[in-house]
């Protein structure tokens, strides 16, 4: 467990003097501290958060998720507690909601939400692009699936923001390596594109994997890929980028690369042209 210390519990052990706290300590939540200098990770705030419920709060939502194994969060994200409160200190958000004991596992000596109630407070509570993102972060780290937290809905009838939740589980998909292409998947999804396919393998002419795309139709043979930074300033990954496109090109596959500075529409334009070239019809508009 990180270096975090209740103030008054040291000064009251006589593990520090008041002046001792001051000078080598600082405050990241009322009463808790934190060695003076030490970087404030999500981790140390998030151990910061359960000492300042006394130990008696469950950690939830993205900080949970973060300790099951889930990448992607930013280290000033709010750490969310199931704990009534009603006076929250800022980066601490406390909610009083019905949970039971096996929604609560014991990491690192600390009270944390399951997976599945983790996922269950996610989808409620956060905005709908925000939920996916972590939501697919979660089940890419641990496996999870929609069928997974459906008990939960099923426990806590009448709960506020299960509709929100369903609309996300529904749509995550643990086949998703950033937050960008889970957005570029939302993206085609919400203009009406069928839901692609994730890491789509593609084999040569042994029956061998060369290249998992990120996503795609494989019946028309349309892979979408989101390039990172990483491809254009590793020249080695470079390379291999570009034989690998060739090869797919060898066989049949009309590729899309998208970038970072790529408009949404300009994106769609693109993919309504590859279908129009696949499946003159419906698609083609």
């Amino acid at each position: 467990m990180a270096s975090v210390i209740l103030g008054s519990q040291a000064i009251k052990r006589n593990e520090l003097t008041r002046g001792q706290l001051r000078w080598r300590y600082e405050s990241i939540y009322p009463d808790v501290y934190v060695p003076r200098g030490a970087p404030r990770t999500l981790y140390t705030r998030t151990v910061g958060a359960w000492v300042w419920s006394r130990e008696r709060g469950v950690i939830t939502g993205r900080a949970a998720a973060a300790i099951h194994g889930a990448e992607w969060i930013a280290d000033d994200t709010p750490i969310e507690l199931l704990w009534k409160s009603y006076d929250t200190p800022p980066g601490i958000i406390a909610r009083d909601d019905h949970f039971g004991y096996d929604d609560v596992v014991e990491i690192d000596d600390m009270a944390v939400a399951t997976i599945q109630r983790s996922a269950y407070d996610l989808g409620r509570h956060l905005p709908h692009r925000t939920a996916l993102i972590h939501l697919d972060a979660l089940a890419r780290a641990t496996g999870l699936t929609a069928e997974h937290v459906t008990p939960l809905i099923e426990r806590y009838r009448g709960a506020r923001g299960v509709r929100r939740l369903r609309k996300a589980l529904d749509l995550m998909d643990g086949g998703a390596q950033s937050p960008k292409e889970t957005l570029l998947r939302l993206l085609v999804i919400d203009n009406g594109f069928p839901r692609p396919q994730t890491q789509i393998p593609v084999a040569d002419e042994r029956g061998r994997p060369f290249a998992y795309l990120d996503m795609g139709w494989e019946d028309v043979k349309i892979a979408l890929e989101y390039d990172g930074d990483q491809h254009r300033t590793d020249r080695t990954r470079y390379v291999w980028d570009e034989r690998r496109l060739r090869r797919l090109r060898e066989l049949d596959w009309l590729h899309i690369r998208v970038i970072a500075e790529d408009r949404p529409f300009d994106i769609i334009e693109r993919v309504r042209r590859a279908w129009a070239q696949r499946e003159p019809g419906p698609m083609a508009v």
